[in-house]
């Protein structure tokens, strides 16, 4: 069996009510802030059965300094849907549409800047 490349991921905001609703509209992800922890922090669409990521209370990356998490469309979105999205939530979508075999997506940037891609399965 092939390990996963990705275990986790952590997305640093500076407004946790603001991420959780933005990612929220955009991936239609459900949000909650989990304050059990020694740090406040909002897994990605409430679900660790795998690969998983979470926002945390943090000092985002210069813009274009950072990685990029492309996160997953729900089935029959598409770019174009979530790019109108982000940007009705006060992110940016300076793409340009990639279009692979596997799928297509586009660079986005949350309201803090963090580099996300919009994802869209092929299929």
């Amino acid at each position: 069996m092939t390990r996963p490349v990705l275990v986790w991921c952590e997305i640093p905001v500076t407004d946790m009510e603001k991420a959780c609703k933005f990612y929220g509209d955009v991936f239609g992800y459900k949000m909650e802030i989990d304050t059990s922890g020694p740090n406040p922090m909002a897994i990605l669409n409430g679900e660790m059965n795998g690969p998983a990521g979470n926002l945390y209370p943090g000092k985002p990356a210069v813009a274009g300094t950072g990685p990029t998490v492309h996160l997953a469309l729900a089935s029959g979105d598409t770019v174009e849907e979530a790019a109108k999205r982000v940007e009705a939530g006060g992110g940016a979508v300076p793409g340009p549409l990639v279009e692979m075999p596997f799928g297509r997506w586009s660079y986005a940037a949350d309201p803090d800047g963090n580099s996300i891609g919009l994802f869209q399965a092929a299929g």
